[in-house]
C-alpha cells in the first residue's frame, strides 16, 4: 500500500487480508482454524499499525511478512481465552455457532486452548526473548482477570456478599484492565517491539493499546446492556453506585432488570463519558513526540474513535473524543 493519502478503513481492509492469509497458511489444525474464523482481528490490526508507525512504512517486505506472524500469535492467545471463557461462563454459542466445548466436550476444549497458547508462545519465542516474555506476561494478566471475574461472580451469587460499592466498581474496572485492555496493550507493544523499538516508545504504545482496549470493552458491555443482556459482573457495579447500595444479597434477574430500567439513562451517560475519556487518552498518546511523524501516526490518531464507533453502531450511538 502506498504511503500517501491512506484512509484508515482502506488500510485496515488491506491489512486484514494479509492477516487472514498468514493465519490460513500458518495454522494446520482444522479445529483451531475453525475457532479463529469470524474474529474482528482488532488487536492484530493495531499491532500491524503500531509496527508501521514505528518503521514509517519503510520496512523491507521480508520484515513485514515476519511481523505478520505476530498477528497469528495474538489471535491464538485471544482465541484460547475465548474457548476458556465459554467454558467458565457456560456459553454455548460463539460467533453465531455452537461453542467448541458444547460440541466436543470440556476436556477437549481445555486441551485445545492449551495447544493454542503453546503455538502462540512458540511463534513469539521464535521472534525474540522479549516477545516471548511479553506473550507470557500478557497471558498471566488475562488469567488474573479471569480469576477475579470468577471470584466476583461467585460473591455476587452469595447471600453473605457484602462489599463497599466503591470496591465493587473498582473490581469491575480491574477485570476490564486485565482481561481485555491488557491484550490490546500487548498487541500494540508487540508491533512496536517487532520494529526493534525499545524504551519509552514501547511504553507509549502499551498505554495507547490499553486505552483503546478499555474503551472497546466498555462499548461492548454497553451494547450488551442496551440489548437486554444483564451480565451481573457488568451491571451490578453500576447499579451499586447509582442506587447507593453498600451490599448485595441474592438478586433475581427480574430484580436486576427493574433496577436497570430505573437507571438506564444514567448508565448510558456514564458509559459514553467513560468511553470518551479513554478514546481521548488514546488519541493523545498517538500524538506523542516519541512517535515520528508519518501517515501511519495519523492513522493511529484516527483508530480509537473509528474502532469504538463501529462497535456502537449496533445501538445507533456515536462518540467523539473530548
Amino acid at each position: 500500500m502506498k504511503n500517501k493519502n491512506i484512509q484508515l478503513e482502506d488500510y485496515f481492509d488491506e491489512t486484514l487480508k494479509s492477516i487472514e492469509e498468514i493465519i490460513n497458511s500458518t495454522i494446520i489444525d482444522e479445529n483451531i482454524k475453525s475457532l479463529l474464523q469470524g474474529g474482528k482481528r482488532l488487536r492484530s490490526l493495531l499491532a500491524q499499525l503500531s509496527f508501521k508507525a514505528c518503521t514509517l512504512g519503510k520496512e523491507k517486505p521480508a520484515h513485514y511478512q515476519k511481523v505478520l506472524e505476530t498477528s497469528v500469535s495474538i489471535e491464538l492467545a485471544h482465541g484460547a481465552s475465548l474457548v476458556h471463557d465459554d467454558i467458565i461462563d457456560n456459553d454455548v454459542v460463539r460467533r453465531g455457532k455452537p461453542a467448541f466445548h458444547a460440541k466436543e466436550g470440556v476436556g477437549k476444549a481445555l486441551l485445545l486452548g492449551h495447544k493454542m497458547l503453546a503455538s502462540g508462545f512458540d511463534i513469539a519465542l521464535s521472534h525474540s526473548k522479549e516477545a516471548a516474555k511479553l506473550y507470557v506476561d500478557s497471558w498471566n494478566k488475562i488469567v488474573i482477570g479471569e480469576i477475579d471475574e470468577v471470584d466476583f461472580n461467585k460473591k455476587n451469587n452469595s447471600s453473605i456478599y457484602k462489599t463497599p460499592k466503591e470496591q465493587i466498581f473498582e473490581a469491575y474496572k480491574k477485570i476490564i484492565d486485565f482481561k481485555t485492555a491488557g491484550l490490546f496493550s500487548s498487541a500494540c507493544e508487540a508491533g512496536a517491539l517487532a520494529a526493534d523499538m525499545s524504551g519509552d516508545i514501547l511504553k507509549v504504545f502499551s498505554s495507547y493499546g490499553r486505552e483503546i482496549g478499555f474503551a472497546y470493552q466498555l462499548a461492548d458491555d454497553l451494547v450488551d446492556l442496551m440489548n437486554g443482556e444483564m451480565i451481573e459482573s457488568v451491571v451490578l457495579p453500576l447499579l451499586g453506585r447509582l442506587e447507593n447500595k453498600s451490599h448485595f444479597g441474592v438478586l433475581k434477574k427480574r430484580e436486576i432488570r427493574k433496577m436497570f430500567a430505573r437507571n438506564e439513562d444514567k448508565i448510558k451517560s456514564y458509559y459514553i463519558d467513560e468511553i470518551k475519556k479513554h478514546v481521548s487518552k488514546a488519541e493523545e498518546l498517538s500524538r506523542s513526540d516519541v512517535i515520528s511523524g508519518s501517515v501511519y501516526k495519523d492513522l493511529l490518531g484516527q483508530a480509537p474513535e473509528y474502532i469504538i464507533n463501529r462497535m456502537l453502531r449496533e445501538i445507533n450511538l456515536t462518540v467523539y473524543s473530548l
